[in-house]
């Protein structure tokens, strides 16, 4: 049912755009511009502490492990006051407005007040990250038990939210929404419950209608958001999850192309380049794997460039793809670096202990951000060359924001803005 609270006719004029034609300068998602961790910029720190190249921090109320979303000039992020009120109690998940120039918090809402729902411990009661299409922002949390999408304005105003359906898993909840287009598209990979079922949903972006509904083959827990890039010739949404690793043309719905496995249960996102898409994965099984996007119907045999069973791969941390190469680290703080066409591993590190954010990279060098809150700044070469180890003296579990040459990390309690 959706909830309106502005007519249509608020929207009419605007220009809708999407996370893909946002501002270079902008982060306005999951993962960035491109879902995929990359940005053209190149001008950014490498060295920092609690202390040093620290522009601002703010302290950021309840907990959460969404990462920040920076859309003309302003910075968002999610929170959930667990220890506000009785045990017991249902509890505020919070959307934060802070000012990207001094960390001041500009404004907060109440996005719904709903009870702690079962999660695994790894998780929080605010994972899923905001996306902006520089004039709403769209945000989504579990109201047991039904997902829930919010639209607000840039001012705090809320403009609209729906419940696309029901979603169960014994790990707690978390689904990023990605824009493109009109469309804010919602993955409810999920487990099974008699009458429920797996799903993708596409909703309009200015009334929250639902265009189109995907009903996924496997009924199981994953949390990848879908990425979207231009491949073989086509637009094509990509993610891994329910048992496989599937193409659907993001316009419609209707499946490109599926390969079964590697494995059960995923977390981390694909990555693009040189045609080529990429994974890294997941539960039970630990998989890299390597796919050509060109084919049509099940490809598990005939489009598959190679694939690894490796404890090198990641369950939960995204990967990165530079410069001909595939940077992965694996929950468990080991980093590696692949050949993009061959399962060839160029070096093996250990960096730092467990990680749960996902990889960032800009201008030739990687960043890998581990819960402790220290990260790791690697050269995106074939051998190994760490230019530097820092820390922000929390404990994180985000994934980092690359703005107009400004790094935003979300750690515990903090979220810290560090320049040059």
């Amino acid at each position: 049912m959706i909830r309106c609270v502005v007519s249509l006719a608020a929207f009419v004029g605007c220009v809708m755009a999407t996370c893909r034609t946002a501002s270079s300068a902008d982060w306005p998602g999951w993962r960035g511009i491109n879902g995929d961790g990359t940005t053209t910029e190149t001008d950014f720190p490498t060295k920092w502490s609690p202390t040093e190249n620290v522009k601002w921090k703010a302290a950021i109320p309840g907990d959460g492990h969404s990462s920040p979303v920076v859309s003309k000039g302003k910075v968002f992020v999610t929170s959930c006051l667990v220890a506000e009120g009785d045990k017991t109690a249902p509890k505020k998940r919070m959307l934060y407005c802070l000012d990207r120039k001094d960390g001041r918090i500009l404004w907060e809402q109440v996005v719904v007040v709903a009870p702690l729902e079962g999660k695994h411990k790894l998780n929080s009661y605010a994972s899923a990250t905001p996306a902006a299409d520089g004039e709403h922002l769209y945000v989504t949390f579990y109201d047991r038990p039904n997902l829930r999408v919010y639209c607000y304005d840039y001012s705090g105003k809320r403009l609209w939210d729906v419940s696309p359906g029901e979603f169960h898993s014994v790990h707690g909840f978390c689904s990023s929404p990605v824009l493109y287009k009109d469309f804010v598209i919602v993955n409810a990979d999920q487990d099974p419950k008699p009458g429920g079922k797996a799903y993708i949903v596409a909703l309009d972006k200015r009334t929250g209608e639902e265009k189109w509904r995907i009903d996924r083959p496997n009924k199981l827990r994953s949390y990848c958001p879908p990425v979207i890039h231009e491949a073989a010739g086509k637009t094509q949404m990509v993610l891994t999850g329910s048992k496989c690793v599937t193409s659907y043309d993001p316009d419609t719905g209707k499946q490109n192309w599926i390969v079964t496995g590697p494995t059960e249960q995923f977390v981390s996102s694909v990555v693009f380049q040189e045609g080529i898409v990429f994974l890294t994965a997941g539960f039970p099984e630990y998989w890299l794997m390597a796919i050509d996007p060109s084919g049509t119907g099940n490809v598990t045999k005939s489009h598959v460039i190679w694939s690894k069973k490796t404890k090198d791969a990641g369950y939960v941390p995204s990967p990165v793809a530079w410069g001909g190469k595939f940077f992965v680290v694996s929950d468990d703080g080991v980093g590696s670096c692949w050949d993009l066409k061959t399962d060839k591993e160029f070096w093996k590190e250990r960096l730092g202990g467990h990680h749960s954010g996902a990889g960032v990279v800009a201008g030739g060098k990687v960043y890998f951000t581990d819960d402790n809150g220290v990260t790791f700044v690697i050269a995106a070469r074939d051998e190994f060359d760490l230019i530097a180890k820092n820390t922000i003296g929390e404990k994180c579990f985000s994934s980092p924001a690359l703005s107009d040459g400004d790094i935003f990390i979300r750690g515990e309690n903090h979220l810290f803005c560090i320049g040059k």
